[in-house]
């Protein structure tokens, strides 16, 4: 059973509308909607903004459904000049942004006592995303590269240059580390998959409300098509 998580109703809610034979669960203030989706069965929940969210539904999703795969669909604000709004970004691996320990001896973004500085996304998941993309949203970009996650929205020139300086990551948004992180944990595969709706600078709140429709748009294509294959 594939677990399907976006941050915001406008992220999943044409996906829950694909969906037959649902039933719903709510479990930590959250809406889990089990069903088939193009004929796989799979659960699509929306988890809330923030890592602390993420990490929540994504345990919810391990321990309670026993997913076989975890996939986060939703947007992201780009890091790199090439990488253009509308354009699908593919998670390698995520990475949090906003942790600092280097009090400790540990390089901004590791967390505490566990060696891994970031977490990696499955590759075959990332495979099937790439050409699915291609078929379903044959206008846009598709880029593979590092989310990095904080739970801070980025719209700010310079603290953009020092996420994309400091961690050379492709995108950022305010969950992809969370749940990679728990997916991890719980040695279940994921991928993150981010449309981008603006270029997390001064001009962030200008272009988030005029594309996030559009990138969201390309998300819901993209999902469902993975499913089918899946």
């Amino acid at each position: 059973m594939l677990g399907i998580i976006g941050a915001m109703d406008v992220e999943v809610e044409k996906v829950k509308q694909a969906m037959n034979d649902v039933t719903v669960e709510t479990i930590a203030a959250m809406d889990f909607y089990k069903g088939i989706l193009e004929g796989k069965k799979a659960v699509v929940v929306r988890s809330g903004i923030g890592k602390v969210n993420a990490a929540i539904c994504t345990q919810i999703l391990a321990d309670h459904y026993h997913v076989s795969a975890v996939i986060n669909t939703g947007i992201a604000g780009s890091l790199k000049n090439e990488i253009n709004i509308g354009d699908v970004v593919l998670s390698t691996d995520v990475v949090h942004h906003d942790m600092d320990a280097m009090g400790f001896g540990y390089p901004v973004g590791q967390i505490p006592q566990m060696k891994e500085f970031s977490f990696s996304a499955d590759e075959g998941l990332r495979k099937l995303a790439f050409t699915c993309c291609k078929d379903v949203n044959p206008e846009v970009g598709i880029h593979i590269g590092r989310v990095v996650s904080g739970d801070q929205f980025i719209s700010d020139r310079v603290k953009k240059s020092w996420i994309a300086e400091t961690f050379g990551g492709f995108c950022t948004e305010m969950e992809g580390a969370a749940i990679g992180q728990a997916a991890f944990l719980n040695n279940i595969p994921f991928l993150i998959i981010r449309s981008i709706s603006d270029k997390a600078d001064d001009s962030a709140n200008i272009d988030y409300s005029e594309f996030e429709a559009k990138a969201v748009k390309h998300s819901v294509n993209l999902i469902l098509e993975m499913v089918k294959q899946y």
